[in-house]
Parts: structure tokens; C-alpha cells; sequence
């Protein structure tokens, strides 16, 4: 029994899909439609061995090159900070003097103890600062 090129590259084009609904692999689904393209170039077109796979390696390479990006950048929402989280990089206006063993700020709206996060430095009264960290309520400024 000879099985004709494009039907190989309709098996292959369906398992690269199996594949792809097992793992969520985004990009076996890629090779999925490439192999269905270089599927059309044996059936439809009559194209040889180095044509179907020229066709394959391209529209594959072309559509994880293009797609995936753009899909990357979607996938990748950023979440919003909350809590303690949300006050990092803030700035903040020193009502005590701060330096390495404390003293006060004001951060958005509530008072804090800070402490300054290089312990040789000091920060005097009405100076802005930024908060660097919070480590439990006491917040860490340069």
C-alpha cells in the first residue's frame, strides 16, 4: 500500500494537533498548519520532497516568528500590586528624621515607621523619599 505524500503530511499535521491539545503547546500547532501547508504544495500543486519541505520549514518558521511573539504579549498580562506590594517605589515625605534605626513618613496618606535602607544616611524633615520595601510595618526608603 503507497500512501501519497500529502496524506503523510495530513497525519503528521494531526498529530502535531493532538499534540498540542495534550500539552498547549501553541507552537505544535504552528507546525501543525505548516505541515498542512506543505500538505497543499504535494496534493494540490504537485511540488516535490525539497518544495513540501520548504514550504513546512517556512510558513512554520514564519507563524512562530510572528505569532508567538504577539501571543506572548498577550498572555502576559501584568497584575495589579495590592496590599503592602502596591506601596514599593512610592514616594513618600519624611515628617521625623530618618536614618538607619528609624523614624516616620507619610505614604500615601498614612504615617509609617521607616527606616532608611543605607544605615549611614539620613533623611530630615519634608525631604521626598522613595519606599524601597516594606518588611512588616516598617517601610524601607532611600
Amino acid at each position: 500500500m503507497d500512501i501519497d505524500a500529502w496524506l503523510w503530511w495530513l497525519i503528521g499535521a494531526a498529530v502535531l494537533g493532538i499534540g498540542l491539545v495534550i500539552t498547549a503547546m501553541p507552537e505544535l500547532g504552528m507546525l501543525a498548519v505548516g505541515a498542512v501547508a506543505a500538505a497543499l504544495v504535494s496534493g494540490i500543486f504537485g511540488g516535490g520532497a525539497v518544495a513540501q519541505v520548504a514550504v513546512f520549514a517556512v510558513v512554520s518558521t514564519a507563524l512562530i516568528a510572528v505569532v508567538r511573539p504577539i501571543a506572548n504579549r498577550h498572555r502576559g498580562r501584568p497584575q495589579l500590586a495590592t496590599g503592602v506590594d502596591a506601596l514599593k517605589g512610592k514616594h513618600a515625605v519624611v515628617l521625623e528624621r530618618v536614618d538607619g534605626s528609624g523614624g516616620r513618613i507619610k505614604l500615601a496618606g498614612e504615617v509609617w515607621s521607616a527606616r532608611a535602607l543605607d544605615a549611614d544616611r539620613a533623611y530630615e524633615v519634608g525631604q521626598e523619599v522613595d519606599v524601597v520595601d516594606i518588611e512588616g510595618a516598617t517601610a524601607i526608603i532611600m
